[in-house]
């Protein structure tokens, strides 16, 4: 088996629901254009000197990993929240630090949770933090809702 160190990456946010907790978690991914792969839940560090890219149409069935968030909600009215942040150093040999959130509450009560995780990370390793990129998504329930948020890394 090979292992590749991921040189790209892309964020993807989606809501749906769904007939049953599961259904509504698989719909979240096709909104959030990573349905029909097979994620691997990465930790969350993004290899040095990685790119942005424009979110890819991914292959079935590929073997995706990705850093992520979700919340799945199942009383109407409650609006669920996930989010991801991805803070890159200043020093481009540094790897970069992905922080996830998940929430009962408003995208921008899980906007600012997720950011003070990316900047709570930093000051612990001592670094300068020159950007972050965010995806945040929020949903109210009607029936059964999952709010899903990711950074795919890609080779």
């Amino acid at each position: 088996m090979v292992i590749t160190t991921p040189d790209k990456y892309f964020l993807v946010s989606g809501f749906a629901e769904g007939d049953t907790p599961l259904n509504s978690f698989d719909n979240a991914l096709l909104a959030a254009g990573v349905g029909n792969t097979n994620l691997v839940r990465m930790s969350s560090i993004l290899p040095p000197a990685c790119q942005e890219i424009a979110p890819a149409k991914l292959p079935y069935g590929a073997l995706v990993p990705i850093a992520y968030a979700d919340q799945t909600g199942e009383i109407a009215g409650v609006q669920v929240a996930a989010g991801v942040a991805l803070g890159t150093p200043d020093d481009p040999t540094l790897p970069g630090v992905i922080m996830e959130h998940h929430m009962d509450g408003t995208e921008e009560e899980c906007r600012e949770a997720v950011l003070f995780k990316v900047k709570s990370a930093f000051q612990v390793r001592g670094w300068k933090l020159a950007d972050v990129k965010v995806a945040v998504v929020s949903g109210t329930v009607c029936k059964i809702g999952t709010a899903f948020a990711g950074v795919v890394l890609w080779k």
